[in-house]
């Protein structure tokens, strides 16, 4: 690092090891093993599958976009799960063993992640992996999973319709996001018509699908308008005229990665003021890390349907947020995407002290049941279908960037990636 102040690294430095480990030291109150399980057993007990485990150290995987369209939302990602790593590895690390990572980019390409999946499995033999963000992507890496017998710690919200035994689903399924945020906007604004616009791809035309089975068959309203454009597209003028034209109560966005940028300048540029919800925008892919992106003067008023946002106030989230801004700048902003990123690695490290073992048969065996009450989003438990229960919440957003939370359920939400009706 360089500096003309001879001081000024050694501080940053300090400042930044002493929030870390003041997270950490909050997290280790809920996650500390049991006695006895901070020891380093013997690598002969505790790996004989010959995963990338030693008497010191264990291998993951972080499998992301930095590059391509997909980058704007994935970066968030990557740099949650290897502040968790940072974290528990100034903990004492997993069964006695610090955490090592091999990092690669999907590219934003499907096919290329389904290649490194593989090279991350078969080659380096790492225990766990944490990646993906799109259902393209993980759907190109399932079968290498399936096949090779890895574990994959899944962070983005996605439209269910899929249980594997070797996908943690640490973001949230259609009946958490979509159908909860739909009967808000209908109960609260008195919404009755929506035009649903997506990227072309299985999340949000399987979303959308989903979407309107419940606006028209369970809710009694109507759909006026639906279109999907191409990942990276950044012309939407037409489709806004349209809009403008049908007049709907809703716009329900599933627009992704770097399209939101063009998407939503162009909607304000053409005199939809979100701020006066006529009409509303609605959105199930737009965090904070996408507003980053987009500017928050550009979407002041739209709506959001998550599980997390940065603006929740609890001691975890507060925690949390000052970690990641003392690891990765003040200027960061954080997701939800990212934060359940964040959730996979401090999952795993459970599973695997709970099992004994790094072996991926034991990993699974023992993760229904583990629970996190040190999640920044606040409680948070893994479902025998490998989902979480996690809370609905839906955001205001502000010209600053941040969403305001307007709503949350009561109680945690159980986890239904098969709906019945909507399949």
């Amino acid at each position: 690092m360089k500096t003309n102040d001879k001081g000024a690294a050694p501080r940053s430095m300090l400042r930044r090891k002493l929030m870390i480990g003041s997270a950490a030291l909050a997290l280790s109150l809920a996650m500390a093993p049991r006695p006895g399980l901070a020891q380093s057993p013997p690598t002969s007990e505790v790996n004989t599958t010959g995963l990338a485990v030693t008497d010191d150290t264990v291998t993951v995987g972080i499998l992301h976009s930095i590059t391509g369209t997909m980058a704007i939302s994935e970066t968030g990602s990557v740099q949650a799960e290897k502040l968790a790593i940072e974290q528990i590895n100034e903990m004492g690390g997993v069964l006695g063993r610090k955490i090592e990572y091999i990092q690669e980019d999907g590219a934003s390409d499907w096919p290329t992640f389904a290649e490194k999946a593989k090279k991350l499995l078969v080659q380096d033999k790492v225990a766990a992996v944490f990646g993906c963000w799109t259902s393209a992507s993980r759907k190109a890496v399932l079968p290498v999973f399936e096949q090779y017998n890895g574990m994959l710690y899944y962070p983005t919200f996605y439209e269910g319709l899929e249980e594997s035994p070797n996908v943690i689903y640490t973001g949230q399924e259609a009946t958490q996001q979509i159908i909860a945020g739909l009967n808000w906007v209908a109960e609260e604004k008195g919404a009755e018509t929506f035009y649903l616009l997506g990227s072309d791809y299985i999340w949000p035309r399987t979303s959308n699908k989903i979407a309107r089975k419940h606006i028209e068959d369970k809710l009694g309203l109507k759909v006026v308008g639906e279109e999907y454009y191409p990942l990276g597209h950044t012309q939407f003028n037409s489709v806004i005229n349209k809009i403008k034209l049908r007049k709907p109560d809703v716009i329900y966005a599933i627009v992704v990665g770097g399209s939101n940028v063009a998407f939503y300048k162009q909607l304000k540029a053409a005199g939809i003021d979100m701020t006066q919800e006529k009409p509303i925008v609605m959105t199930i892919s737009v965090t904070e890390d996408e507003i980053r992106g987009i500017g928050g003067e550009n979407i002041e008023g739209a709506y959001a349907t998550m599980k997390y946002f940065q603006s929740l106030e609890n001691e975890n989230n507060q925690e949390f947020v000052s970690a990641f801004k003392a690891m990765w700048g003040e200027d960061m902003v954080i997701g939800d995407v990212t934060q359940a990123a964040y959730l996979g690695p401090w999952l795993w490290k459970a599973a695997v002290e709970k099992a004994g073992s790094f072996d991926i048969d034991k990993v699974r065996e023992a993760s229904p049941g583990i629970e996190l009450t040190t999640a920044p989003e606040g409680y948070v438990r893994i479902h025998e279908n490998h989902h979480l229960w996690s809370k609905t919440r839906v955001g205001h957003a502000k010209a600053d960037g941040q969403y305001e939370v307007v709503y949350e359920t009561t109680d945690l939400m159980e986890p239904d990636p098969f709906p019945e009706g909507y399949q």
